[in-house]
């Protein structure tokens, strides 16, 4: 099956491509890139106006499934990343049971071969039941395919223990993704040491709860040689230790979120749980931190941290109320909108954070656009004007602080291996 897309806006970051030309999907990949195209036969889809880049890759998700189905499922995660643009994700370990063996690993990609949209790739857990006791069967669940190892949703609080999964790591060519999280000074805490926690009356997490576990995984980084890449940065302390130790030839990496680019500690304002992440929201001056780490480098890619949360359990009171949003649909829209305009950067700098970089942090194929490349694309049109409206999602879960938020263009279609995984005319399930 051939599908030529016909005079589309080619931005193709890995390239520093911004051009205007035909593309041929010939199956699951690429066939042909130019000005003009002429393929008999072909699917022709008319994208004069539209923006073609390559499907967005967001290497940290929670799919939920197995054990929190009511939550989110592979196959309604997949389509609300499909929805989104993102055609490959990587997701963390962290359901019921964890994915600490090779089993687990083959059930994911199992299922997501059954019933998913786009590509998954799944994480093993570093520690066995995510404990942080005893260091989970990495060479089997590589061999498996899992493509990073992370006890995402815990911190490994033994140093031993990840000192040992770092050198173990070196083996495998994989990176160990480190939630960094002290959780002896967090304490169960619920807001970030600022403002709005005082205004609140909530027990504050301090910055260095982060910041002293970036500081030791990444000093264990030096020592093993590994590679460490650290989910969803939030501090200045954070952001400035990891440009220290890049700067010294550590092999690290690092990522944020779009709800730390695009909100404070402000919006948890009357307690509002859709704004309850961990680690928490931060204050102006880390947020701009965050900015100051995108445009000089030290922060390699933008990921969502999709973390599906019933309505039943965000209706309870604040500290009772789960940590997480969703932003698998919401990424695209933040990412061209307010964080483009707060970042300064240009189209394809913005789009590398999403697209070909967290392809080389995580070793993966795609986010590029050239002949022989996967057939996993996005096409946008820049113009639409909508709001977010959670009550469209494809994903189960409803727990966005950007219901109603204004934004100005929309994804038209989704590509996967070649294969139209998503269309703007579609309507998500009752």
């Amino acid at each position: 099956m051939k599908t030529l897309i016909h005079h589309a806006r080619i931005l193709n970051p890995a390239d520093q491509e911004d051009r205007i030309a035909d593309v041929l999907l010939d199956g699951p990949v690429i066939a042909a890139i130019e000005p003009s195209i002429s393929s008999p036969g072909a699917e022709i889809v008319e994208a004069e106006g539209l923006w073609l880049m390559p499907g967005l890759i967001d290497i940290h998700v929670h799919l939920r499934e197995p054990g929190f189905e009511g939550r989110e499922t592979i196959a309604t995660g997949t389509k609300a990343a499909a929805a989104g643009g993102i055609t490959s994700v990587v997701c963390m370990g962290d359901t019921n049971p964890p994915v600490d063996d090779k089993t687990g690993v083959e059930f994911i990609l199992e299922r997501a071969a059954q019933t998913g949209w786009i590509r998954v790739y799944p994480c093993g857990t570093l520690t066995k039941n995510m404990e942080g006791k005893e260091i989970a069967p990495i060479g089997e669940m590589v061999e498996a395919g899992a493509v990073a190892i992370t006890d995402d949703a815990k911190s490994v609080m033994d140093s031993l223990v990840m000192f040992r999964a770092l050198q173990y790591s070196t083996i495998f060519g994989i990176p160990i993704i480190t939630h960094p999280e002290d959780t002896i000074l967090v304490d169960n805490n619920c807001g970030t040491d600022g403002p709005m926690s005082v205004k609140l009356g909530l027990l504050p997490a301090p910055r260095e709860a982060e910041s002293a576990m970036v500081a030791r995984d990444l000093l264990l980084a030096k020592s093993t040689g590994a590679h460490i890449h650290i989910a969803h940065l939030s501090t200045a302390d954070s952001v400035d230790l990891l440009r220290f130790y890049k700067k010294k030839g550590v092999n690290a990496t690092g990522e944020t979120a779009p709800h730390f680019l695009v909100l404070t500690e402000d919006a948890t304002e009357d307690f509002n749980t859709h704004a309850k992440t961990n680690p928490p929201l931060r204050t102006q001056e880390d947020q701009d931190a965050l900015y100051e780490g995108l445009r000089d480098g030290t922060i390699d890619c933008i990921a969502t941290d999709h973390s599906p949360c019933s309505m039943l359990e965000k209706n309870q009171e604040y500290p009772i109320a789960p940590a997480g949003v969703i932003g698998l649909e919401t990424l695209l829209p933040l990412l061209l909108n307010p964080i483009r305009e707060r970042s300064g950067l240009d189209l394809l700098a913005l789009l590398r954070l999403v697209t070909c970089q967290p392809a080389r942090v995580m070793n993966l194929p795609g986010g590029r656009l050239a002949p022989g490349e996967p057939a996993d694309l996005v096409l946008w049109n820049p113009e639409t004007r909508w709001s977010i409206d959670k009550e469209k999602f494809f994903s189960k879960s409803r727990n966005t602080p950007f219901h109603g938020w204004p934004v100005q263009g929309q994804v038209v279609s989704t590509y996967a291996a070649g294969r139209l995984v998503y269309s703007r005319d579609e309507c998500p399930p009752a």
